[in-house]
């Protein structure tokens, strides 16, 4: 396929559609993080104080910047895939996408919302598969935004294994 065929069908979006994408995916992402941090308000200063923690948990004041930087590469990286490719090309990279910033969101509310350890295991595991499977896929289409979900796969592994120990300590 030649380069102007290639364009034909994936014309590069303009420089303003290209801002609005970039916006909507930062605003996607605001939402979660806006709503996972109000529930988690709810409970981290009494009911999250409490329980026991293993030797690793990190400070309470780490989460709010690693979270801030870790919601801004998941937009960025989104909107590199959608610029590169499209939604059209991509409908199951941005299904495994939307898929994981849900359970991402779900967590908060079982988590600290319902607060159950265990139902918070029971979401964070599958989240972690997923956004594993979404660093893949997105990878393949943009490097850079495979790239950009590696800190998010990290913490969620690390998450998983503090949410496991807070559930087993707390059983």
């Amino acid at each position: 396929m030649t380069n102007s065929t290639q364009e034909t069908l994936n014309p590069r979006p303009n420089h303003r559609t290209r801002v609005f994408a970039l916006i909507a995916f930062m605003v996607l992402c605001l939402i979660i993080s806006a709503s996972g941090g109000a529930v988690t308000a709810t409970s981290v200063n009494d009911w999250y104080a409490n329980l026991q923690k293993p030797f690793f948990n990190p400070p309470d004041w780490l989460f709010a910047p690693v979270w801030t930087a870790i919601y801004f590469m998941i937009a960025f990286s989104g909107w590199r895939v959608w610029l590169t490719n499209g939604f059209a090309r991509t409908k199951m990279a941005f299904g495994i996408y939307g898929a994981q910033l849900l359970l991402n969101l779900t967590w908060s509310f079982l988590f600290f919302g319902a607060q159950s350890p265990l139902l918070g295991l029971i979401d964070i595991i599958p989240l972690f598969v997923l956004i594993v499977i979404n660093t893949i896929v997105f990878f393949r289409l943009d490097r850079l935004a495979g790239l950009l979900l590696l800190p998010y796969v990290a913490w969620v592994g690390f998450a998983t294994l503090l949410n496991a120990a807070i559930w087993h300590l707390n059983g």
